[in-house]
């Protein structure tokens, strides 16, 4: 568990991320982190979009029904 503050940055408020949590959740500086409410109204910070996984998803299924079809554009 970390303890974190809100502290000021400019004219918003932030969260600094301590090197060992940037480290278990493999991020750099600059990249992006999504947040999201579950079911239970927690909140999770994640370096993964939930939205594009969702298009992913999606994208796979279209993939695998039209796979033949693919193939053969390809050609």
């Amino acid at each position: 568990m970390f303890d974190l503050k809100i502290r000021k940055i400019g004219n918003a408020s932030g969260v600094i991320l301590p090197r060992e949590l940037l480290n278990k959740m493999n991020l750099k500086e600059g990249e992006r982190v999504f947040i999201t409410e579950g079911a239970d109204g927690a909140y999770r910070i994640t370096p993964y979009d939930p939205e594009f996984e969702q298009q992913m998803k999606l994208a796979k299924g279209i993939l695998s029904r039209y796979r033949n079809t693919l193939r053969e554009l390809a050609k």
